[in-house]
């Protein structure tokens, strides 16, 4: 049986942890979960807040995910969009989901990530 969904993983070209970093960090502030040493060595990073958890695993042959991505809930969405703003990341603003204002932004390695709250505040 499914309980819960454990991380979503996104790929990264090689040497992209520094930048990766800064933006799921500085930027979304994420905190940096230390990988098993197994998987260290195959280089990547992971991060986490509140229930959200996500994998960024390097792929030689990366292609930026455009057009799959997270949907991450957040609380008092347009602090947390200025917050992106401030901080020199794209806001995307998408009315098209029906009870919910949302956005998107991309990592500093083309991945999307959607960002949305319900519009009676439930997050």
């Amino acid at each position: 049986m499914i309980a819960a969904l454990d991380h979503v993983q996104l790929a990264a070209p090689p040497g992209s942890e520094s930048a990766l970093r800064a933006y799921y960090v500085e930027v979304l502030g994420m905190r940096e979960i230390p990988k098993p040493p197994v998987l260290a060595a195959r280089g990547g990073c992971w991060f986490e807040a509140g229930g959200v958890r996500l994998h960024l695993g390097i792929e030689e042959d990366f292609r930026a995910a455009r057009k799959a991505h997270p949907g991450v809930r957040v609380t008092d969405i347009e602090a947390y969009a200025e917050r992106l703003a401030s901080r020199g990341a794209e806001v995307v603003r998408d009315d098209d989901l029906p009870g919910h204002r949302r956005f998107c932004s991309s990592d500093p390695v083309g991945n999307r990530l959607e960002f949305m709250e319900r519009n009676d505040g439930g997050g």
